[in-house]
């Protein structure tokens, strides 16, 4: 096959991957960053599989393949990942860039980015969407990529790997993985719920984002990583219960280990006092303060509204509190109490002054306390209008 200057000549990992392909390879396939073609030509020889649609970033790549290549099943366009890509597949295949990038790119068929696996993040990140629920993606990488690293960003996008092959050369290891959609992913898919991709983790649950009946959702899950017991199916339990009183996101769907709600699209308490104005953010506060009541009232505590920086959040000037992990019923819940101490806090009291909002903290403290003694709409009251 001719050569052409940008397009990348199959080395080991190629050939490695080559062998897989030819043996997994099924249905419609998908073969990213195609580069010489060789994955796209070993997949369309083999009887189980009905085309292939091979793609490459640089065009003159794509342009090469078209002219030496003739293969009734294989079609090749140019796209960045899955920028251009529509449908779903029973295989990918892709042999990424996957060398830790040097000062400056040099090589887009080599350099995976600053730490190598930057490409792959991104490629598994958009995985889900691409994939039947059967099917089956092949990835070819190294251990300058850090295995560890690529395997961590397969399990959080709800994916399960096996390790068909490991090959040593020279100062590194090349390794091919199988990757399948994993039982919990297709669960949510199941019910509904496309795109999914990972959002963030915490020390309890990993959050996934998706979409579902047009809308964007986040899901929940228990952190494989997690100690703790139970958490998952308490918060969806509390959230179900207090929808029923306009608080909390709205809850979708939810089984043991995860739960599904509607995302909410705004900012972190903090960041919405340094962005807003005096007036919305005493109706902010007065919103909060009056969701905190009805829990008060519900002899529920939430927890942690002492520093609820990752539990509030304002979308539209409406407080959503959210992350009712630790929610429990106690007969001195002290929702208002807590919150009054992030009030007072000498960083969120600052804060407020500059917006022209002035704490007296005294007064703020000796209110809470009366509050605490009889918690009626009187005493909430005097503490909002303190503020």
């Amino acid at each position: 096959m001719p050569s052409c200057k940008s397009v990348y000549d199959p080395q080991e990992d190629s050939t490695m991957l080559e062998r897989w392909v030819r043996q997994y390879a099924k249905g419609e396939v998908l073969d990213i960053g195609t580069g010489s073609g060789i994955q796209a030509i070993a997949a369309a020889q083999s009887p189980k599989v009905k085309s292939v649609l091979a793609t490459d970033i640089q065009q003159g790549v794509i342009a090469y393949c078209k002219k030496n290549i003739k293969n009734s099943k294989i079609n090749f366009i140019q796209s960045d990942l899955f920028q251009k890509i529509k449908g779903r597949f029973d295989a990918i295949i892709f042999n990424p860039p996957y060398l830790p990038q040097e000062l400056k790119l040099k090589d887009l068929t080599l350099e995976g980015g600053k730490k190598g696996y930057e490409v792959i993040e991104r490629f598994l990140n958009n995985t889900n969407g691409f994939l039947k629920s059967d099917g089956i993606v092949l990835l070819v990488f190294s251990s300058l990529t850090k295995k560890e690293k690529v395997e961590e960003l397969i399990k959080n996008n709800l994916l399960e790997f096996e390790a068909l092959e490991k090959m040593h050369i020279f100062f590194e290891d090349i390794y091919v993985y199988v990757l399948k959609k994993s039982q919990l992913l297709k669960e949510l898919e199941n019910k509904g719920l496309t795109d999914v991709r990972y959002f963030a983790k915490g020390h309890r649950g990993v959050l996934f984002t998706g979409t579902y009946k047009n809308k964007k959702a986040a899901v929940k899950a228990k952190n494989p990583k997690s100690a703790a017991f139970g958490r998952i199916e308490n918060e969806s339990k509390w959230l179900e219960r207090l929808n029923k009183r306009g608080i909390g996101p709205k809850l979708l769907f939810f089984e043991d280990d995860y739960f599904a709600y509607g995302y909410i699209d705004g900012n972190f308490i903090v960041d919405y006092l340094e962005k807003s104005d005096k007036i919305k953010i005493r109706k902010a506060i007065r919103d909060i303060l009056l969701q905190l009541s009805v829990l008060d009232k519900l002899k529920i505590d939430k927890e942690e509204m002492h520093h609820p920086v990752k539990h509030i959040i304002i979308s539209r000037q409406k407080p959503h509190m959210i992350d009712f992990e630790r929610a429990h019923y106690s007969q001195n819940p002290k929702n208002i109490t807590q919150f009054c101490q992030f009030i007072i806090s000498k960083k969120t009291a600052e804060l407020l002054k500059s917006k022209g909002i002035k704490i007296d903290k005294a007064a703020i403290i000796r209110l809470a306390k009366v509050y605490k003694k009889q918690q009626n709409h009187n005493n909430l009251k005097k503490i909002i209008d303190s503020i």
